[in-house]
């Protein structure tokens, strides 16, 4: 199959296949054709060029583009998007002056959502999380990472994986998978942590890795969960079953866990709301990519991830999402790329590419997706009439797209 897309007013995020990712002052470059066609075919982008040099295509799909940004549909590179039920009390008990280690300390939080996970049906958790990957895909995400983290026991870690599979094949989006059964010490294992890590480095990483569940595994580094010596103990496992690293670190504590992740080749290490200049320096000797998740510093009122002071070191910067129940029920990387430029301080630019080519490389899809390339999956937004792509942050409470096409079809 074959679609046109014809007087786009401005064709962005134009990369050669040989960029991978954009760092320091390169991500305030946005490389951009005025005046643009470009051809799908299949799934994929066959070219595109100025409107002056098309070719006389003939009996083609044609979508007027008239007055209308395209560019790569955002890649969420962080997100828990399969989970059962909701976590609104918790809004609740926040806004009346619980903190969130408060909550979890009472038994909400990550436990609340597992024992909600437990007793939901397989069957039932793909329909709950179905409604939420539709709505996302209509935001404009065309790939997307799902963790698992809240089921706690092997059984409901591997449920929650086979719904994030099945979620793919169903709407066929790229999706890749994250084995984070260390995301919080279930109760039953409340005094004996090493116990449960021996869980998860054993029969639930043996059965996960046997049916091919997962791509990355994670953990959540901070005080109260796993501490540094933790953490690498589960990603050395991991290694062992072919599982790359991905992190949460330093979302409330700086302790070591950026360079622990870079020491076993971590892809990504996600949170950084709090840095410090070894993780700086550990970042700029590596080939990990720093992610941000300013939606969980909006709805938890907390420190946002010093943007600014990573892309001046020089360093490649992510944006993803952090979809979950308890710290940002919502995967609108529209939202995510206004919040980075409201409250973050980045330029339209960078922030557009921290949640495309750069969202790309923190899922290892920087081969397939996140910009406009000659045989990259054809994943476009196609937005409303706009003056320019500024005007996608500026507008954070609008909805800008017109039209979506992932895998070259019209969603």
């Amino acid at each position: 199959m074959k679609l046109l897309l014809k007087n786009i007013a401005t064709l962005l995020q134009i990369r050669p296949l040989t960029t991978q990712k954009v760092s320091g002052p390169e991500m305030k470059e946005l490389p951009r054709l005025v005046d643009a066609w470009l051809l799908v075919e299949d799934d994929v982008i066959h070219s595109f060029g100025n409107m002056s040099e098309m070719p006389n295509f003939q009996g083609i799909k044609t979508l007027d583009c008239s007055g209308k940004i395209v560019l790569p549909s955002w890649c969420d590179s962080h997100t828990h998007l399969v989970y059962a039920g909701n976590r609104e009390q918790e809004f609740v008990d926040r806004i009346n002056g619980l903190s969130y280690q408060e909550i979890a300390a009472s038994g909400g939080g990550i436990i609340n959502s597992a024992k909600k996970l437990q007793a939901t049906t397989q069957t039932a958790l793909f329909a709950q999380s179905e409604k939420r990957l539709q709505e996302v895909i209509q935001q404009g995400t065309g790939a997307i990472e799902i963790k698992s983290g809240y089921g706690l026991t092997t059984q409901a870690e591997m449920k929650m994986l086979r719904v994030a599979k099945q979620l793919g094949e169903k709407y066929n989006i790229t999706v890749k998978t994250t084995f984070l059964g260390a995301h919080a010490i279930p109760s039953e294992f409340k005094d004996n942590k090493d116990g449960y890590l021996d869980l998860v480095c054993g029969e639930m990483m043996e059965e996960i890795a046997s049916e091919n569940l997962a791509d990355y595994v994670d953990v959540f580094c901070e005080k109260g969960y796993f501490s540094v010596a933790d953490t690498n103990r589960v990603l050395q496992a991991g290694k062992k079953h072919g599982l790359i690293a991905k992190t949460h670190v330093n979302q409330f504590t700086a302790m070591g866990g950026v360079t622990i992740s870079v020491k076993n080749d971590a892809l990504s290490v996600d949170h950084l709301e709090v840095l410090n200049k070894q993780d700086i320096t550990a970042l700029q000797e590596s080939q990990t990519m720093p992610v941000a998740l300013p939606l969980c510093s909006y709805f938890l009122s907390i420190p946002y991830t010093p943007g600014r002071e990573i892309i001046g070191a020089g360093l490649p910067l992510a944006l993803a999402s952090d979809y979950n129940p308890g710290s940002s029920p919502s995967g609108n990387m529209n939202f995510v790329v206004a919040t980075a430029c409201i409250k973050m301080r980045l330029t339209p630019e960078e922030a557009i590419n921290a949640a495309t080519i750069n969202g790309a490389y923190a899922m290892g899809l920087s081969e397939s997706h996140g910009s406009i390339t000659k045989g990259k999956k054809a994943n476009l937004i196609i937005t409303k009439e706009i003056p320019s792509y500024g005007f996608l942050p500026y507008a954070f409470g609008s909805n800008t797209i017109d039209q979506v096409i992932l895998n070259g079809t019209l969603v």
